[in-house]
């Protein structure tokens, strides 16, 4: 068995009332570290989200991991995005949560705090973190502790189905247009076929998107203290923007709710979506398109630093893992491995870790998200500041409530009183 790499160690009212309630659940001592046999037969638990395509990808991984360390047998599960942290909260509260998990940085404040999540000097002698730059690391810290470490990166993205372009005998939109002009494009593609495909999916349930539109007018979702960064108004605005698309030009919400787990996109019954640039593996595999294209989000003020680089997707080990040595060689696997980079490509981010990286061959899909990410550089301003405890939560009702409102089963002014509301009850 190959020896472990060192380790340079790097200094919503119900979802939190769940995670406090399950403390720190254990930890590994000096003690466990000493006690550790590194030919012991351990079960690890490994959860994320995610789509069929990925869990190949991770099968792949894990038989690779398994032809350098045998003893270890990782079990895996996954689901969606929502019904993965849903998932995770009621482990959270029960001190149940997997040996190794994807993380999100929107948890990462929520987690971190509670002690739900172990702290990876704990195991430095098996996770290497000399590979990453400090400005990823920082993605995974909270007050100089290191939670969790990024797979790797993304920028917010336009993903165009040239299948479908072209057999609807559209021009393909540009990047970087106004929001109008790209709605008038949408518009353009589902008259073109009667509704059999749609334009795209209605923008503004993501929060990101938002999100891009109050960075391009120099704000954030939230602030340095913690706060949101916008008033009723700005959301109220954002959301009554999107009526027109919403009535007929985007794929209608309950066509959407019946496709579930699979976006539209995904689906291939519209033409473009807005995501991470990471999503494109996914969507090629979800869709069957031979051609998926990668242009610049709209932008609501042209020149401007809008966009910024996200590592949010990252891996986390649970405090109380029975087997915290065998989850960190197992995570440094998963982030660290040339293993990872040639079986994932991008499709987890363009690759955060430069041993990651070695292993990457940037062709094919891989290389048209890494020459997105160069064509955007101009327009990449700093990261927002460090996601605010309970984000995760209300990024998620955001959705949720966008959602609704496309369902047509709740009106604007009153999603927009219940977000602040949950606001108020998870910031305090």
């Amino acid at each position: 068995m190959p020896a472990p790499r060192p380790l340079l160690a790097t200094a919503a009212l119900t979802v939190g009332a769940a995670l406090v309630l399950s403390g720190c659940a254990g930890d590994s001592s000096d003690d466990d570290a000493a006690a550790f046999d590194p030919d012991e037969k351990v079960s690890i638990d490994f959860a994320f989200w995610g789509n069929d395509d990925r869990a190949t990808r991770y099968n792949e991984l894990i038989a690779a991991f398994n032809e350098e360390y045998p003893n270890i047998t990782v079990n895996t599960s996954f689901t969606d995005f929502p019904s993965f942290w849903e998932k995770r909260q009621t482990e959270a509260a029960g001190g149940g949560l997997p040996d190794v998990f994807q993380f999100s940085d929107s948890y990462l404040r929520q987690y971190g705090e509670s002690g739900n999540l172990l702290d990876l000097a704990e195991v430095s002698d098996y996770i290497d973190t000399t590979t990453f730059d400090e400005s990823l690391l920082g993605t995974g810290a909270l007050e100089g502790v290191q939670y969790s470490l990024p797979t790797g990166y993304s920028l917010w993205a336009n993903f165009v189905n040239d299948d479908l372009v072209a057999q609807v005998g559209v021009e393909a939109p540009e990047g970087g247009t106004s929001f109008e002009e790209f709605d008038d494009w949408m518009a353009s593609v589902t008259d073109a076929t009667g509704g059999a495909v749609y334009g795209g999916t209605d923008y503004t349930q993501r929060i990101q998107v938002f999100e891009l539109q109050l960075r391009a007018d120099g704000g954030d979702l939230y602030t340095e203290d913690g706060e949101l960064g916008f008033a009723k108004d700005d959301l109220r605005e954002f959301w009554e923007s999107g009526a027109q698309i919403r009535d007929g030009v985007t794929v209608p919400q309950q066509k959407l709710e019946e496709l579930s787990p699979k976006s539209g996109f995904g689906a291939a019954i519209t033409a473009s979506e807005m995501s991470w640039s990471n999503f494109l593996g996914g969507y090629l595999a979800d869709s069957g398109a031979s051609s998926i294209s990668i242009v610049a989000p709209p932008t609501s003020k042209e020149g401007s630093k809008d966009l910024y680089r996200q590592a949010g997707l990252q891996v986390a080990i649970a405090a109380n893992s029975e087997h915290p040595e065998a989850a960190a060689l197992f995570l440094d696997f998963v982030v660290n491995s040339p293993d990872a980079g040639e079986i994932f490509g991008t499709t987890l981010g363009f690759p955060a870790s430069s041993s990651k990286l070695e292993g990457t061959t940037v062709e094919g899909a891989d290389k048209q998200v890494a020459d997105y990410i160069e064509s955007a550089a101009e327009r990449i301003g700093d990261a927002p500041p460090v996601p605010v405890v309970g984000y995760g939560s209300l990024e998620q009702t955001f959705w949720d409530l966008g959602k609704s409102i496309g369902l047509g089963a709740i009106s604007v002014d009153d999603a927009v009183t219940q977000f602040f509301a949950e606001a108020d009850a998870i910031l305090g």
